[in-house]
């Protein structure tokens, strides 16, 4: 049997329970915690035989792996890494997709605030590459806030050559937000449809490789000075425009 995976964290426990409580081997929680949300907790564990530990401060740390667990921690079965297989059978079902890609975004921080962004926006799925990008580590599904169960986690081998695929064979348009002469306003450039939004990190922005799979390029205008915003940031901002767009009737 695999080693299981620790989740913590009362969101993403709490949302773990109510979406894929099978998956859920035990509980631990922290000796004298008897509050209402943790009750919560208990109450939705307790239907599927869910077993539940008390456990000192320090053993819930390093099961953790850090002490900001909010005094609960779920060993869990793992969950099956999806992939390009995945991705093909979500599009084939799914002819108004809307995707989010992340390009080498390595921050466990910023993936977990930018996928529960795309759970909250109704993005089908987050996609990243499998190298050189932080994966769905118990840190991003705790700054996911449940949004880890909600939206599908795709990793594939190679970013630039999945945008063409899914470009060739489901007519998917691929926008990619960046500072460039051809780079529209957001507003102005047509998010309806089957589209992949591609974002970068901060620091680099998207790969050359990555743009050169971009059928239109957009900006977030800003007043004043700054040139960029923290990617989790412009990702909700992007991510709300389309969904602005996509929700006109």
């Amino acid at each position: 049997m695999a080693k299981p995976e620790y989740y913590y964290g009362i969101h993403s426990v709490e949302s773990l329970l109510e979406l894929e409580p099978e998956r859920v081997l035990t509980l631990f929680a922290l000796k004298g915690r008897d509050d209402a949300r943790l009750k919560r907790i208990f109450e939705l564990a307790d239907p599927f035989g869910v077993s539940i530990q008390k456990a000192s401060r320090d053993s819930l740390e390093k099961l953790a792996g850090q002490p900001f667990h909010q005094g609960v921690v779920a060993a869990v079965r793992p969950h099956p890494t999806l992939n390009e297989r995945d991705l093909e059978d979500l599009l084939k079902a799914n002819s108004n997709v809307m995707l989010l890609a992340l390009d080498q975004i390595t921050d466990p921080h910023n993936l977990g605030a930018c996928i529960r962004t795309a759970a909250a926006m109704g993005v089908d799925a987050v996609v990243v590459p499998r190298d050189r990008a932080v994966g769905l580590t118990p840190t991003a599904r705790k700054v996911a806030a449940g949004g880890a169960e909600k939206v599908k986690f795709i990793q594939v081998t190679n970013l630039a050559r999945t945008l063409s695929n899914i470009k060739d064979e489901f007519n998917v348009r691929v926008i990619g937000t960046m500072l460039d002469e051809q780079a529209l306003p957001i507003q102005d450039c047509d998010l309806t449809g089957p589209i992949a939004i591609i974002m970068g990190a901060e620091d680099t922005g998207l790969r050359p490789i990555t743009q050169s799979q971009c059928d239109q390029k957009v900006y977030i205008p800003m007043n004043g000075n700054l040139q960029s915003l923290n990617v989790s940031v412009a990702t909700g901002m992007a991510l709300y425009e389309a969904c602005r767009q996509r929700n006109v009737k």
